[in-house]
Order: C-alpha cells, then structure tokens, then sequence
C-alpha cells in the first residue's frame, strides 16, 4: 500500500491544534501524508471542542456531514478526539455515530488510531524488531509537508488538563486532572520545530503558570522557560494561559529577564466582583487581581496584559457589572476576551446555580465591553505611531506581509521580498484598535505622512 492520506479538521483552543500535531505526527511516522480534502483522506480526524454549545454543536454537524463518505467507502477510518469526547468516554456518541471508528480522549498520543490501523491492515510502515514505542517518542514532532519552512509559530502543549475546577468550566471533566510534561520531551519538542522551520513556540496549559506543580520539587514555569530559552535558533516564547493565583515573581523575572521571552500576559480576570468571583470560585478578589497588574507592569513595564471575561454569570447584578466595568476602564488592559455566560452540563454551576441573566441583558453587558476594549486599545495603539517595532513575519494577508511584535499586536506590511519567518524592523504609519501597518524600516522611502485610523477593522489572523 502506499500514498495513504490523512485529513484533520479542528476546532477550539491552541492546545487542540497541539494535541492533533502529536496524532499526525504518528500518521507521519507510519507513511501517511496530509490532504486538506476529507473527500481525499484514507483518515479523517476531528479535533473537537466542548467549552460552549455552539462549539459542540459544530462538532455534531461536522460528523453528520462526514456520514455519507464514510458510507461511500467504508474503508476509510473516521476517529473523533478532544473534549467532546472527554476523559472519561461518551457512550452516547458511539450510538449517535456508530459510523465512527475510533474515539479518542484529549491529549491522546494517537495509540487507540494506531491500533485500529494496525487492526484493519492500514497501517504503511511497520519496521520489523522496532516497536511502536520507540517508533514514536514525546517530544517528537514530524509536521506535514506543506507546513515545513511555513509554519511560523506553532503551539507546544507544556501541561495537560486541569486540577482547579472553576464553577463555570468543564473542562477539568474533560481533560481530567493536572498533568506536567517533562522538560526534556517540551524541549525536544520546541527543538524539532525549530528544526522544520519554526520562529516562534507559544506555551500552552489550562492553566499554565501552574507548570510542575503536579511533580513534588520539580521545575516550574520559570525553570522551563529558562530551559525552552536555550534552544538554538528559536526566536520567540511565549506562553498562556495564567491564572492570578500561580503567576509568581519568579515567572515575571523570567520574562524580564530572557530576551526571546515575549512581554505579553495572558491572565484572566473573568469579574470584577468579589461575589462573583467567590461564585465562580477564582480564588482570588478584585483587588489582588489589581496589585497583580500593578506588579506586572512594575517588573515588566512594557507589558501587554491581556484578560477572559465572563459576563451575565448566574446572579450577576447591574452594579456587580459595573464593578466590572470599572476595574477594567481603570486597568486599561491591552485585550480583553469576552464571553457571555452559558452553562456547561455538569459543571457547578449549571446544577447548582440559575441562569437567570436574561439573554438580551448579558449581550447589552458583553457590547459594553466591547466597546470599552476597542476604545482603549484604539488609545493605547496610537503610542507606536511613528516608533519602529521588530515583527516575526508570519505570512501574507490580500498581498501584504503580517506578523507580530513582541507584545502580540497585528503588523501589516508591502514588501516584494520573501519574508516569511524573518525578523524585520517596520516602522508603524497607521494604527488602528486591532492592527497597524507600516513600513520596513531598511526599504528607502519618503518620509511617510503618520495618520491614526478612527475606524479600525477587527482582524482575525492564525
């Protein structure tokens, strides 16, 4: 057999895009190759989120969609993974789609795809005297073809799962309790795509700044990121998402301190109530979430703080709102991402509490804040205006090159050159609340007129 194909289609948060990365890797490894068309694939993998209904309603109609393939040609193996499916199973889903072939957990390795390829006489490479175990190790990274010298910033998962448990999130249901990578399969890891032509590599864990507190005296964030720091070639770091509670000193020193560490914070407030907080049991209060800012920005003052929220939590009134309203046009955060409440089934909240904020309400306080994060960006933005900052180009959008400074933000570019994957200095002559552009600062040009554009255009770019 030969020129096998595999087929992902994914949906959800980074650490999917790294979970599905491990499971391709395997499929790599046993000499399939990658096909951006289902109707192309001998294997088709969803990657599935849980974390809203719409999220999971997507799912359920992606795999709907995929019956009649599958009933054209029987032999080609579907498999379902991520948080749909969850630690524990879902029996349900094999009786809604016995179509199916394999269903996976989160964070799975591949292993029970694998088998039922093995099984079915799939798989194409099968050395004799070398078991699958060493024929995949963690760590190991084998990205597709058309993905080599172009992916420019890749996700690497550092921990698995999650041991808080939030009122408001399923998630520790499905991905299950904490779980730490060792720091040699992460730095193989970053090292392997550095390999294939990786700049860039974002960290990633339910909550992340509580690296290695699942291993008794083992390293921590800022140990990591000190090891991730030495591999050769790599020009970013980055990592998300924090929680208040872990986000320590050290962490901060590290970021300070290692210059391919990016100033960019991601670490959510969710309200500005200390009721809903206490509600949505974060551990901490309003006002220690404001002497964290403070301290951010004291030990790295050029900072980008980013932050989750919440609106229209089950009890949340118009004051405990504008409490949060306030924090924020007070903290004048750099992004805020925004979502309104909707109960997850099984979690506290949604067994113990009502969802009494009425739809129409919690889109008037999500829009609020909406408006509020583009106004105080769109004033923050205006402080590049005329200053020069250095973009790892990322590729191209309708003919101009974008890419990212070190605090996150958008930069669009013309330049005739290839540039993918390189350090460039541009020097910004626009700006706006999402976005900026400018113009390399080593290309010879006139001196160009600086204006701010008032209506600024979201820009969505992965």
């Amino acid at each position: 057999m030969h020129d096998k194909k595999y087929h992902f289609w994914i949906t959800g948060c980074q650490m999917n895009y790294a979970d599905a990365r491990r499971v391709a890797t395997r499929l790599e490894k046993h000499g399939y190759r990658a096909t951006p068309r289902a109707e192309d694939a001998d294997v088709i993998v969803l990657e599935t989120c849980t974390v809203r209904q719409q999220s999971e309603d997507k799912a359920y109609n992606k795999l709907h969609a995929l019956r009649p393939l599958k009933e054209e040609n029987p032999d080609k193996t579907i498999a379902v993974m991520g948080c749909v499916v969850g630690v524990r199973g879902n029996e349900h889903l094999s009786q809604s789609f016995p179509f199916v072939d394999v269903f996976m957990e989160p964070a799975s390795d591949g292993t029970p795809l694998i088998a039922h390829l093995r099984q079915s006489d799939a798989l194409l490479v099968e050395q004799k005297g070398t078991s699958e175990r060493h024929l995949f190790q963690d760590g190991e990274v084998i990205l597709p073809v058309h993905q080599r010298g172009r992916m420019v910033a890749a996700p690497v998962s550092i921990v698995y799962g999650c041991s808080h448990a939030c009122t408001f999130c399923i998630i520790p249901q499905k991905r299950g309790r904490e779980r730490s990578r060792p720091v040699g399969a992460i730095v193989a890891e970053a090292r392997s795509l550095v390999e294939q032509g990786v700049k860039e590599v974002m960290l990633l864990g339910q909550i992340v700044d509580r690296y290695g507190y699942d291993v008794p005296d083992g390293p921590d964030l800022a140990d990591l990121l000190h090891a991730v720091h030495e591999v050769q070639d790599l020009e970013r770091i980055r990592f998300l998402t924090s929680h208040p509670n872990y986000l320590s000193d050290r962490i901060l020193h590290a970021v300070r301190d290692l210059p391919r560490v990016m100033p960019q914070i991601e670490v959510p407030v969710q309200a500005g109530d200390d009721q809903v907080l206490q509600n949505m049991r974060r551990g901490y209060t309003a006002s220690q979430y404001r002497d964290l800012v403070a301290r951010i920005r004291e030990i790295v003052p050029d900072a980008a703080v980013h932050c989750d929220i919440i609106v229209g939590f089950p009890g949340e009134t118009d004051e405990q709102f504008q409490k949060t309203y306030d924090l924020l046009e007070e903290l004048r955060l750099d992004k805020l991402h925004l979502a309104r409440y909707s109960p997850r089934q099984g979690t506290v909240s949604e067994r113990r509490m009502d969802d009494d904020v009425p739809e129409e309400e919690k889109r008037r306080r999500f829009d609020l804040l909406e408006a509020l994060n583009e106004r105080i960006s769109e004033q923050k933005m205006r402080d590049y205006l005329g200053e020069t900052v250095e973009v790892l180009v990322e590729g191209k959008r309708k003919k101009r090159w974008f890419g990212r400074e070190p605090r996150g933000k958008l930069v669009f570019f013309e330049d005739e050159r290839k540039l993918r994957g390189e350090l460039l200095n541009v020097l910004v002559t626009h700006t706006g609340a999402w976005s900026m552009s400018g113009t390399p600062a080593d290309t010879p040009a006139s001196a160009p007129s600086l204006t701010r554009h008032v209506q600024s255009i979201p820009l969505s770019v992965i």
